[in-house]
């Protein structure tokens, strides 16, 4: 008998193979046995009548409501008593039938489907055209699936909005000090816009590696408004540790979804500062190669996952494995390599970003948020037209958390819009306020 501990160490994969070849065997004695039936003499429609039923029901099933002429000629054209008659005297046409159920697959399926469907006209096998048809006809269930869950997502939308701000207005019914925190985090928001934005601790040092200026639509002093001491809320919460007792209320369900950006916001700052770092060292012509630099984001995302525990050790796993990629990529270029006083002061430079005050690394931390804040105010997409220097090598991962970004606080704007409205008018003034409500940005 074999060890439990081997039999228990892969039950889940070894179900799944198993799982899967049994459907296989099925799926294959199934129409092994439908061509029998048909190849009989006289043929035995029985099978067959059971998956002209089935693709009937299917097609039906992919009917809009208003669809009522269709509807009517597929009940018409697959009459199941009348095919049984038909099949009681051998004379079911099931080839003709499959190409009737064909041209109203053509009619009802997506375009991304059309091809699919061309191919089946060219068989002229009953059994093979009638498995094709069905393996078709799953796609395009799965296709209706999709459409309505899509037509339905803002109703759900809605509805869940409506639900949740129920349930913290029963919760603020019975506590009235439930918004407390949430009160001190927007009055922090609101006195952080009347601060002049941080800066670099050495620019002098930075300004090699610091790039263009932000983009100005987000950095320019502005007056007072609802979104963009909001704005500027949400942005600390990046900044924030996560476990505070005094999180806002508001946002409380949004905790663990907000860590797991600041984990990845975290981890750009680092890989971005390792790319600038390299790209100095490099030039354009190893970074101008997508393939190079993606292979380097490979490499730093992979050695950085033990960076929050061991930020000296991996970062020196980083700098010794990218100084390596670079001497090899120009000698296999037939470039100058690096000599060992550039490779030194690579290494060093890189290792140095393991230091929360390294400066390239706060000018990386201070621009991402700024790209953030962009996207809050301007939408992710205006916002990569214009990032800011340094960025432009993780444009792809910043768009994803950007809109990652964007949609927590949409829905959490959507949701406790009214809340924050009212706190608000008790932040700024009228002669300062912009707007009237807050609103969703």
């Amino acid at each position: 008998m074999a060890p439990k501990g081997i039999l228990g160490a892969f039950p889940t994969a070894m179900n799944l193979i198993l799982e899967g070849k049994v459907k296989e065997t099925v799926h294959n004695a199934f129409w092994d046995h439908l061509k029998e039936q048909l190849s009989a003499t006289p043929p035995d429609f029985s099978c067959a009548l059971e998956l002209l039923k089935e693709i009937k029901e299917i097609l039906l099933s992919l009917l809009l409501p208003r669809q009522n002429r269709l509807r009517i000629e597929i009940e018409e054209a697959l009459d199941m008593d009348l095919l049984k008659q038909e099949a009681e005297h051998g004379a079911l046409k099931v080839l003709y039938l499959s190409k009737y159920v064909l041209n109203m697959m053509a009619l009802l399926c997506a375009p991304v489907r059309d091809e699919a469907v061309q191919k089946l006209e060219n068989i002229t096998d009953p059994v093979w055209l009638l498995r094709g048809i069905f393996q078709v006809l799953g796609r395009m269930k799965m296709d209706m699936v999709n459409y309505t869950i899509q037509s339905l997502q803002p109703h759900l939308q809605e509805h869940s909005i409506q639900y949740e701000r129920a349930k913290f207005q029963e919760l603020l019914n019975k506590q009235p000090s439930l918004l407390n925190h949430t009160t001190k985090w927007l009055t922090q928001a609101a006195a952080d816009l009347t601060m002049s934005p941080p800066t670099c601790p050495d620019t002098s040092d930075s300004s090699s590696v610091a790039g263009p200026s932000p983009n100005e639509a987000a950095n320019n002093p502005e007056p007072l408004s609802p979104t963009m001491v909001l704005c500027q809320g949400f942005l600390n919460l990046l900044l924030w540790d996560l476990e505070n007792e005094e999180f806002p209320e508001t946002l409380l369900m949004d905790r663990t979804r907000l860590q797991e950006l600041k984990s990845q916001l975290h981890q750009l700052t680092i890989m971005a500062s390792v790319l600038l770092v390299a790209s100095s060292f490099s030039g354009s012509v190893l970074f101008g190669s997508p393939q190079f630099v993606d292979k380097l984001k490979r490499i730093t995302k992979s050695l950085l996952e033990d960076f929050h525990s061991r930020p000296e050790e991996a970062i020196l796993t980083v700098s010794e494995q990218v100084s390596q990629e670079i001497h090899q990529s120009l000698k296999n270029m037939g470039l100058v390599a690096l000599s060992s006083d550039n490779t030194a002061s690579l290494m060093g430079q890189l290792q140095n970003i393991a230091k929360k005050e390294n400066c390239v690394r706060s000018v990386i931390d201070q621009r991402i948020h700024l790209f953030l804040k962009c996207c809050l105010v301007l939408g992710v997409q205006r916002s990569l037209l214009d990032l800011p220097g340094g960025l432009t090598l993780i444009e792809a991962e910043l768009a994803e958390l950007g809109q990652k970004f964007v949609n927590l606080t949409q829905h959490n704007q959507q949701v406790f819009g009214p809340y924050y409205t009212e706190i608000l008018k008790t932040l700024i003034s009228p002669a300062q306020a912009l707007e009237t409500k807050v609103e969703s940005v």
